[in-house]
Order: structure tokens, then sequence, then C-alpha cells
């Protein structure tokens, strides 16, 4: 759904972001989420690196 969205749309969303918040407050809604985006991909990738090795000690468990 997001993917067909296309420049023109994000355009239109960048539009009413600005009148909605403001060019002040702008700035910071994207610094916040950008900081909330790289939390989120950090929880992930420990998450996986978790899991991973997880399943790696599992392995070796079997294998003796």
């Amino acid at each position: 759904m997001l993917a067909n969205i296309g420049f023109p749309g994000l355009i239109l969303i960048l539009v009413v972001a600005l009148i909605i918040f403001g060019p002040k407050k702008l700035p910071e809604i994207g610094k916040a989420a950008g900081q909330t985006l790289r939390e989120f991909k950090k929880s992930t990738r420990e998450l996986t690196e978790d899991v991973t090795d997880e399943i790696k000690d599992a392995k070796e468990m079997i294998k003796k």
C-alpha cells in the first residue's frame, strides 16, 4: 500500500504536515521519528542476533 504513494503523494504529505505542525515543529518531529526508527532497527538487530545464537547453540548441543 505504501509502495504506491509515489513522489507527488510524498510532496502532498509533506505539505499537509507542514501546514498542521508548522515549520518550527517539523524538524523536531523528523528528529524524533529518526531516533525511533534507529532504536527499532537496533532492537531488531539484537533480537535477530539472539535468535541466531540460540539456534547455533542448539545445533551444537544436537551434535554432541
